[in-house]
């Protein structure tokens, strides 16, 4: 089977390179190859490629910056997105496509379900949820995957940021009235995996929009204290942590307080389980 994966460099492309291995053909094409913004050069790359499975792992992902470029986040957030839908229903080929928390408003006091009406507050979330709603209406086999706070041992991260500054920095003011799920790079891909195995095997759940995090939640603060004990247990010095609120660390962008995704309908539809997030850091700094 010959599998497209759009990105190259990327956190999560890099681990579906390596977790998606022996499962058919596989093609990582990055941007230089396949240009989300450039519409006609990615339909006559994906007409000669003619995949039967495409991965959209690459997306415009400078939440701050997309408030000064709200034109090509959309360009390569949404109308990519629309696009690769398109010629997938065209070849028959499912497509799956990766999404975030920023969809929504976070102002709901509990976990948030795929039923809860997205609301998003910033340019980013706005073109991530215009992708979501463009591959929808295709109406062909689609996967629709919300994460958040995705990390690796690769590329820009909250993680690599946080092991440089905690060695570098003698105290670190972090935000603590986020709450979310720190989500390994390798949990999306392994869970790729499985959701592409099962559809070989004729045991897909439902097609349409699923989330997909680690279990448990924190704040970025929690999540850095976790990256501290590490650092720490391993002898190796750590600045002092201040929790403080968004509001004492201003951004171009707002986020949500509220990021917590409630996965059970994966875990109904399609049988995937899920890390907590404690236990999935501890595997990634192993």
């Amino acid at each position: 089977m010959k599998i497209l994966v759009c990105g190259h460099n990327g956190q999560v492309a890099q681990a579906l390179q390596k977790h998606l291995a022996g499962l058919g053909e596989l093609h990582v094409l990055g941007h230089q190859q396949l240009d989300l913004a450039a519409p006609e050069r990615l339909r006559t790359t994906l007409r000669q490629l003619a995949p039967k499975l495409i991965i959209n792992a690459a997306a415009y992902t400078a939440v701050d910056q997309a408030e000064q470029e709200p034109e090509r986040a959309f360009a390569i957030n949404a109308d990519g997105p629309r696009l690769l839908a398109e010629e997938a229903a065209r070849l028959d080929a499912p497509l799956i496509h990766f999404s975030t928390d920023y969809v929504f408003d976070g102002n709901k006091p509990t976990p948030y379900t795929e039923n809860d009406v997205p609301n998003p507050l910033s340019i980013y979330g706005q073109s991530k949820l215009a992708g979501e709603r463009a591959i929808a209406a295709v109406a062909g086999k689609h996967l629709i995957l919300r994460t958040s706070w995705v990390y690796s041992q690769y590329g820009r991260n909250f993680l690599l940021t946080m092991q440089r500054l905690l060695q570098e920095k003698p105290q670190l003011r972090v935000v603590d009235d986020q709450i979310g799920a720190p989500t390994w790079a390798t949990t999306l891909a392994t869970s790729t995996r499985t959701l592409i195995e099962r559809w070989q095997s004729g045991e897909a759940g439902a097609w349409g929009t699923y989330h997909l995090t680690a279990q448990g939640a924190t704040s970025w603060f929690g999540f850095a204290q976790a990256i501290g004990e590490h650092l720490k247990a391993r002898g190796q010095p750590c600045a002092e942590l201040l929790p403080i609120p968004s509001c004492e660390y201003p951004t171009p962008a707002r986020r949500p307080l509220n990021s917590r995704l409630d996965c059970s309908r994966l875990a109904h539809e399609w049988q995937i389980s899920l890390p907590h997030w404690q236990q999935a850091l501890i595997d990634c700094l192993k």
